[in-house]
């Protein structure tokens, strides 16, 4: 049996819904496949169409990268098409708000489910995210994908 068909093999008897997440990109070209499995010679399962659109990595091999979407598709993607500049995307019913300071304050903006933005820092319980029309703020960790819940962290230089 070859290298890959035993990587296939193991990778197909482990359920994409438990494997870890090893760490979160973002599509790096306007236009990125998903394929079936790690060589451009699988089946294109999807084309994912914007810039910036966040995945969580759970596997590799070689230059591919076993992705997995906020809606939960998986796949594999090569490493090409993705950058480690993290990105978020909004989730859940309605806009989200969007604040000036972390723990609320003053409304800088709504989010439309679907949105994508820029992440820039997060506490405990909200995420610094740069959009649109430079559109920079806080907004709930509970309402974006791209985030582990218990990650914090502080990209921006201190003033």
């Amino acid at each position: 049996m070859t290298r890959l068909a035993a990587i296939l093999l193991i990778l197909s008897m482990t359920g994409a819904e438990a494997a870890p997440i090893l760490r979160y990109v973002s599509q790096r070209t306007d236009k990125a496949y998903l394929r079936e499995g790690p060589t451009f010679a699988h089946k294109v399962l999807w084309q994912y169409r914007h810039r910036g659109y966040p995945f969580a990595v759970i596997a590799q091999f070689d230059v591919w990268r076993r992705v997995r979407s906020a809606d939960g598709t998986v796949g594999w993607m090569s490493a090409s098409m993705l950058t480690d500049q993290r990105t978020v995307l909004v989730t859940g019913k309605g806009r989200a708000k969007v604040f000036a300071e972390a723990g609320g304050g003053r409304i800088v903006a709504l989010a439309d489910p679907g949105a994508i933005a820029g992440l820039k820092a997060c506490t405990r319980e909200a995420c610094r995210i740069r959009g649109e029309k430079s559109i920079d703020g806080w907004i709930a960790k509970n309402r974006i994908w791209g985030i582990d819940a218990n990650e914090v962290f502080d990209k921006l230089p201190r003033r």
